[in-house]
C-alpha cells in the first residue's frame, strides 16, 4: 500500500532522544515514570463521557472510523480476541457481534444444507456468544474498565467478554495466546510506543493479527490548517462548555500532533516484529487503521 507522507512534522518518538527516561505528554516534556499516571488521569476525567468527547475530537465520525476498523478486523467465530486501552467496549462489543452474525450465518447455512431448517431464514438460529470466541479488554484506567462492565451488562453481555485493568507496556497475557490484537485510540497515550508494540507481538499467535485504529496525519493540503484550527482552538473551547475540562482536551490534541507518522508507524511495527505492515487512511488521513502480522 502506498505511504503517505504527513503533512505535519514528524515528531513521534514516545521518548526524547537525549534523555531516555523523559517522553512526552501532549507537548509537555516528563519523566518517563510519571506519564502513565498523568494520561490515568485525563481518562479519570474524561471517563464518565468518553463518547462525547470521541465525538467532539472526530466531528462524530469515530463511529464510522469504528465499524469500518472491526469490518477490516474481520474476527472469526472462536477467535481468542484483544483489545487494549478499550475500557468503555466500543471495539470489544463490535468484536462479539461480528463473530456472533458470522457464527449465526454459518449455523443458517449448515442448517438449509441439512434440510433442517424448513423455515428459511425466519427459524431461530441459537450460536454461543461470539460463536465460542473470547474477546478480552485490557486498559490501564479502572474507571474506563468500570465503564465497560457497566455497559455490557446494560447490553445483555456476558459470556465471552473478560475485562482487566493492565498496562499495554506489560499486559498480564500469556506468550502466544491471541489471534488478533486490537488497539484504538489508545497507542499515543502509552509511555513507550516501541515496548507496547513489542508486547503486541509477544501475545500474538504465529499468525496472529494486529491491528490498530488511532488519530493520524492528514493528508490532504490545505486541510491540515482547517484541522489544526479546530483541534486547538475550537476543541479546548468544547471541552470547557461540554465537559468542563479543558486542559484534558488540549492534551489530546497535542498527542495526536505528537504521534507518528503513518510511514513511521509501519515502520516501528515493522522493527517490532509485527510483519506486512501497512496503513489504510480514513477521512484524509484525520484517523488511520494500522494492520501487521506476527510471522
Amino acid at each position: 500500500m502506498t505511504q503517505h507522507r504527513s503533512a505535519f512534522p514528524e515528531s513521534g518518538a514516545s521518548a526524547t532522544a537525549a534523555d531516555p527516561d523523559t517522553t512526552h505528554f501532549g507537548y509537555r516534556t516528563v519523566r518517563a515514570a510519571e506519564k502513565a499516571g498523568m494520561v490515568r488521569g485525563v481518562f479519570d476525567s474524561v471517563a464518565s463521557r468518553y463518547d462525547l468527547m470521541n465525538d467532539l475530537m472526530s466531528g462524530g465520525v469515530h463511529r464510522l472510523w469504528k465499524d469500518s476498523f472491526v469490518a477490516q478486523v474481520a474476527p472469526r467465530p472462536g477467535m481468542v480476541c484483544l483489545d487494549v486501552g478499550g475500557g468503555t467496549g466500543d471495539i470489544a462489543f463490535r468484536l462479539m457481534d461480528q463473530m456472533t452474525k458470522r457464527a449465526e450465518a454459518r449455523a443458517r447455512q449448515r442448517a438449509r444444507m441439512s434440510g433442517a431448517d424448513a423455515d428459511g431464514d425466519t427459524a431461530p438460529i441459537t450460536v454461543p456468544s461470539a460463536g465460542g470466541g473470547r474477546v478480552m479488554v485490557c486498559d490501564i484506567n479502572a474507571n474506563m474498565i468500570s465503564v465497560g462492565r457497566d455497559r455490557a451488562l446494560d447490553r445483555g453481555m456476558v459470556d465471552g467478554l473478560d475485562w482487566m485493568v493492565g498496562d499495554a507496556e506489560k499486559l498480564p497475557i500469556e506468550d502466544d495466546s491471541v489471534d488478533v490484537y486490537t488497539i484504538a485510540f489508545c497507542l499515543r497515550n502509552v509511555t513507550r510506543i516501541d515496548a507496547a508494540l513489542a508486547e503486541a507481538r509477544r501475545v500474538l499467535k504465529p499468525g496472529g493479527r494486529f491491528f490498530c485504529l488511532e488519530f493520524s496525519k492528514v493528508v490532504l493540503p490545505g486541510f491540515d490548517k482547517l484541522y489544526d484550527a479546530y483541534s486547538f482552538s475550537v476543541l479546548p473551547t468544547l471541552g470547557q462548555f461540554v465537559a468542563g475540562d479543558r486542559e484534558s482536551y488540549e492534551y489530546l490534541a497535542e498527542s495526536i500532533r505528537r504521534f507518528p507518522s503513518q510511514r513511521e508507524l509501519c515502520q516501528r511495527m515493522s522493527a517490532a516484529g509485527l510483519q506486512r505492515a501497512r496503513h489504510r487512511n480514513l477521512s484524509a488521513g484525520i484517523a488511520a487503521v494500522h494492520s501487521g502480522v506476527r510471522l
